[in-house]
């Protein structure tokens, strides 16, 4: 496994993005890559679940049993660090994590947003209200970035970008469902190859 980038995915719900990825690098499309960890913040997180269906391994730093962002933050970056992680995805992870801890994994941290930045992103948009912003705003596309973390929101460059139509008649959930499916579960999975492979290249 020398030739491959461990790979950990941090997520907070249901882990729908983890399983994207779990499905592509399973059939061959992240062959930079081994995704080594699932790491999330909450312990009902569905999100666990598959990654144990994956032999995966999981580890949990619950907001409600570690309440203090810093000292979950400092527990998650030790877990990493012991699992000689390369490449950190943020995968619906509801944590805004801090300069020092982005700094610890410079160029090795990427994350899924469900737009087309600059487009509704930064802090307060995330989730459904991304969705429900584009629904208020008019727009006639929207979509799904896959850009590096920095200690700025969202405000990292950009790796890959898909657009999603917006249709007469959409609401939040339904715009969602189609922005995951259409872009978010395809550009995921090919951004962590992108950067697995360019981070091979610079070993």
């Amino acid at each position: 496994m020398l030739n491959k980038i461990r790979v950990a995915v941090l997520c907070s719900g249901g882990g729908t993005n983890l399983q994207a990825i779990l499905d592509t690098a399973n059939a061959g499309g992240i062959p930079s890559g081994e995704i080594a960890l699932v790491v999330t913040d909450n312990a009902a997180a569905y999100a666990l679940e598959r990654a144990k269906r994956a032999g995966v391994e999981t580890a949990v730093f619950d907001k409600k049993a570690i309440p203090d962002r810093k000292a979950r933050e400092e527990g998650i970056l030790k877990c990493l660090q012991a699992h000689k992680i390369g490449l950190v995805i943020l995968a619906g992870f509801m944590t805004i994590l801090s300069a020092d801890f982005t700094r610890a994994f410079e160029n090795r941290i990427i994350n899924v947003h469900p737009s087309l930045i600059p487009s509704f992103c930064g802090p307060g948009f995330y989730g459904l209200k991304v969705h429900e912003a584009a629904l208020a705003r008019g727009v006639k596309v929207t979509g799904a970035t896959v850009h590096y973390v920095n200690e700025v929101c969202d405000g990292g460059p950009i790796i890959l970008q898909k657009a999603v139509e917006v249709l007469e008649g959409d609401t939040p959930e339904v715009l969602q469902k189609r922005v995951m499916r259409e872009a978010e579960w395809k550009i995921l999975p090919a951004a962590a190859e992108i950067v697995c492979r360019r981070l091979l290249e610079k070993r």
